[in-house]
């Protein structure tokens, strides 16, 4: 399996070299060929520079000797370091961008759209290497040059990236009022109400999407000249028969890389696992169907079993804070969708892939029940072995309430139950569902495993002072829930992954010469000692979720609450490659309950401190609190996390209704 998948990837290698070469005069013109660059990447305090040359390079193994040269700063979608290299810290002087420390990645423009980095994906085998670099330059090709940030923009970057879109004078005024004065319900009504045409709307997306990509690294494809045929096509329609094709008539929709769409390539977030796609996803044709534009897809992690989306497309950044993560493993979509270079896009969750990366860029998603969407299309070829024993969930990422009940309505009204057997049969009510009584409401401070860092502290407070006012007496009952068993969840949920011992997926990453990148590192460090499973072992470990799982449902019923809220992660985005622990999320992939992440108006302030009488009450709750001593999370976003019990997924909807008002939620 692992030798075919390398012959693909080399196939797929020479099919984008010769897509690169053909369309290179097209797409680029007569351009003047961009200056040797001394390519850069930012970094915690201070400043060095440094030329490279390189040696062949394999997973964990330094190729760089460094000899330094002048001061500056650059990164690109292909700048790469391995983590070994090490800084000669004689020769560090301060940066005045807001003292950040600029590593250097090579001496010579490396392939590739220029993107903002702030740390390196490792170096893989030269081999690996060439064949990242076709791919890159495949991407780059098709971005006209009118489309690209100045290199000075990249190359000095804000920490706070999210309104460049809207000042670098790429985007007429329509564009701006068009990507930025809506949501997908309130776009969808201008469609249709002939304020903006479907090709004006597609353009002004696929423009916006390709700046968000040079500042955050969130797209691997980007189709601007097939979402406009489809948007002329829509216009045609309308135009010919006086009304819109459906109801998402004109609605650009980005989808998470993973996915298959028709016409594109789909992948694991390794090089071999890249493979052509003839067909859509169910759910990519249903969408299609009802009027919606594809127009580009988003990065996610190497092997997408982490919550940092870091691949050989590069590093997604936060947009708020550039040293933060935007989550994974759908983080391309949020970043994307923070940079309002999306609307609505298409995210799935088995850990915290949707509500994660939503939380950590302020958005909205939805992570459904298991089985209550179509994921038919979802993985071409095997999917991961961790769906034998924790079911894999998608949902929208969007901007309010009244998108993510628009998505679930405008699928599940296909009825995709009726050819997909494993698709459970659920009438959609969402936001039209009611509570004849007070909405009872549990909210957790901490599982008892780890206490939240203090922006999330603050969170929940801020949301208890809302939901416990006396105005809101007759529509809210509010109660303290203890979490049941947080900690043994984690242990659990962490073994469940990986019934394999991680075999299969690691094997196929470093066959082709691509290195492990840091988190994923950590995830086959964990997997390695379980070993592959036999039919007794998983009998054994399903026997143990299940008891865990009547347990939760019994706790869930003693302390008798219709929804419970609390904190979506540990703390707000974290750090990159330091995204360690999910049992926010992942403990209700265990019990394959419905959450939704809600934004909230609280921001990470520099300097915030624990509380004075903080006690761990963990080793990881002590190790939640030194990562947030030893970093720096100034401008991140903070959300909460709105749960119901499984298949309540409606119940969920109501519940959202009530608390719209109460906490102001878009």
């Amino acid at each position: 399996m692992v030798r075919a998948f390398a012959l693909l990837g080399d196939q797929r290698c020479k099919q984008l070299k010769n897509r690169a070469s053909s369309k290179d005069q097209g797409a680029r013109g007569s351009r003047t060929p961009r200056p040797r660059l001394d390519i850069y990447q930012l970094d915690d305090h201070n400043c060095t520079t440094s030329s490279l040359s390189f040696s062949p390079c394999f997973p964990g193994k330094s190729a760089v000797t460094q000899t330094h040269s002048s001061a500056m700063t650059f990164a690109s979608s292909s700048s790469v370091l391995p983590s070994g290299s090490s800084k000669d810290s004689s020769s560090v002087t301060t940066h005045s961008l807001k003292s950040l420390e600029c590593r250097p990645l090579a001496t010579e423009m490396v392939p590739g759209l220029p993107v903002v980095q702030v740390k390196s994906v490792p170096l893989g085998t030269p081999e690996f290497d060439e064949k990242r670099a076709t791919l890159l330059e495949a991407f780059a090709a098709k971005v006209p040059e009118e489309l690209r940030l100045p290199l000075e923009v990249i190359q000095n970057p804000p920490t706070d990236v999210s309104s460049i879109p809207t000042t670098c004078g790429i985007l007429s005024p329509e564009e701006i009022i068009i990507t930025e004065g809506y949501d997908a319900v309130g776009l969808v009504e201008a469609i249709a109400s002939r304020n903006h045409t479907a090709i004006a709307v597609a353009r002004a997306f696929c423009k916006r999407s390709i700046i968000a990509h040079q500042l955050t690294c969130c797209l691997t494809q980007w189709f601007m000249d097939e979402a406009i045929e489809q948007a002329q096509k829509l216009d045609s329609y309308f135009e010919t028969h006086g009304n819109p094709v459906g109801p998402l008539h004109g609605l650009p929709i980005s989808i998470k890389d993973h996915i298959q769409v028709a016409g594109t390539s789909s992948s694991q977030g390794y090089f071999i696992s890249i493979s052509d796609d003839d067909q859509d996803a169910d759910i990519v044709s249903i969408l299609r169907a009802q009027g919606a534009i594809i127009y580009c897809k988003t990065n996610q992690p190497q092997s997408l079993m982490h919550l940092e989306s870091d691949s050989h497309w590069g590093r997604v950044l936060n947009p708020f804070n550039i040293h933060l993560s935007a989550g994974g493993s759908t983080g391309g979509e949020s970043a994307l969708i923070a940079m309002k270079g999306s609307i609505l896009g298409i995210g799935t969750d088995i850990g915290g892939s949707i509500r994660g990366p939503s939380a950590f860029c302020g958005i909205y998603g939805f992570k459904t029940t298991s089985n209550v969407l179509p994921t038919r299309g979802y993985i071409k070829g095997d999917p991961p072995p961790a769906v034998v024993n924790i079911p894999l969930s998608t949902g929208p990422m969007c901007r309010s309430l009244r998108d993510m009940d628009l998505f679930m309505k405008c699928v599940l009204s296909s009825t995709p139950y009726l050819w997909d057997p494993n698709v459970v049969p659920i009438p959609w009510t969402g936001l039209e569902t009611r509570f004849n009584r007070r909405l009872k409401v549990g909210i957790i401070s901490n599982d008892g495993f780890i206490e939240p860092q203090p922006p999330v502290k603050r969170a929940i407070s801020w949301a208890m002072s809302l939901l416990s006012d006396s105005k809101f007496s007759n529509l809210i009952e509010l109660k303290e829930f203890k979490v049941l068993g947080a900690e043994k969840a984690w242990s659990q949920v962490r073994r469940l992954y990986w019934p394999d011992g991680g075999h299969l997926t690691k094997n196929g990453i470093i066959s082709s010469g691509e290195p492990l990148h840091p988190l994923t590192e950590w995830i086959y460090r964990d997997a390695e000692p379980l070993g592959m499973h036999t039919a007794v072992d998983l009998t054994a470990v399903h026997k143990e979720r299940d008891d865990f799982r009547l347990a939760f449902a019994k706790s869930w019923s003693d302390q008798d609450v219709d929804v419970i809220i609390g904190p979506s992660f540990v703390g707000p985005a974290c750090a990159h490659d330091t995204a360690f622990y999910w049992t926010y999320t992942s403990l209700y992939n265990l019990v394959d309950y419905p959450g939704a992440v809600i934004p909230t108006p609280i921001r990470a302030e520099s300097g915030e401190v624990y509380d004075t009488g903080y006690v761990p009450l963990s080793d990881a709750c002590r190790h939640v609190r030194d990562l947030w001593e030893e970093g720096d999370f100034g401008g991140a976003p903070v959300s909460l996390q709105v749960v119901a019990r499984r298949y309540h997924d409606n119940e969920l909807f109501g519940a959202l209704r009530v608390l719209k008002d109460v906490l102001n939620l878009s």
